[in-house]
């Protein structure tokens, strides 16, 4: 299939064209303005720095429901235990930055560039890109980030520095979509990491229908913030 090339001011080809693996475009940039236009869509950047932008739809979409959250005996004792002290939105370029250093749910690499970086920070402050974080001491030791537009939480990355720091983050950012009658998070790209912890995988005709009614509800922009009762 053909894949399109994008300027600047042109609009995003439907997912139906992506090709099997998942790619559906390749250029324009990572602004914040194409980034509005992508995620509605169930769109997404992934390319490393010395590629030009390559943009996603997966097929095959990975996402979690927060009800659905598996957490096994060792995590139900973590959280019990408040091994951790969490906070929403105080240290979003730090959690980004440390799922740069670390790695992500895309696996190691560079995708999380400087242009991306200031992107997704302008986002923050638009009160549109969230982080939950793990502290411990006052330092942050985990964290997850990701974009949230009507009930639709994108989760982009994680990183973890103390075991089961993210786990947490990701289990606590699961209740307070319930509390908020959120809908789901996108995971995007599938592993078995995930698959532990319950994700899920839908098909086309499952996802993009949901996807197009869940982005319709209004959007709780931020600053979040974490109540821990």
């Amino acid at each position: 299939m053909r894949i399109a090339y994008l300027s600047l001011d042109d609009d995003f080809p439907p997912v139906s064209q992506a090709r099997a693996d998942g790619l559906l475009a390749i250029g324009g940039d990572v602004s914040v303005e194409m980034l509005l236009k992508a995620y509605p869509m169930g769109i997404f950047p992934w390319y490393n720095e010395e590629q030009p932008v390559l943009w996603w739809a997966p097929h095959e979409r990975c996402v979690l429901f927060p009800a659905m959250m598996h957490c096994g005996k060792n995590l139900r004792r973590t959280i019990r235990q408040k091994r951790f002290e969490i906070r929403m939105d105080t240290a979003f370029a730090q959690v980004v930055e440390g799922c740069a250093r670390i790695g992500s749910n895309r696996q190691q690499g560079t995708w999380i560039n400087p242009t991306l970086k200031e992107s997704l920070c302008e986002l923050h402050e638009m009160g549109l890109a969230h982080s939950v974080e793990a502290w411990m001491d006052d330092s942050l030791v985990g964290g997850l980030y990701g974009v949230s537009l009507g009930g639709m939480f994108f989760g982009e990355s994680m990183f973890a520095q103390v075991s089961d720091a993210s786990k947490v983050c990701l289990y606590h950012l699961c209740q307070w979509m319930i509390q908020h009658d959120m809908d789901l998070i996108d995971c995007q790209i599938p592993n078995d990491h995930l698959f532990r912890l319950g994700a899920q995988v839908l098909q086309p005709d499952e996802f993009y229908p949901f996807l197009e009614e869940s982005v319709e509800k209004e959007t709780l922009e931020g600053p979040w913030v974490y109540d821990s009762q």
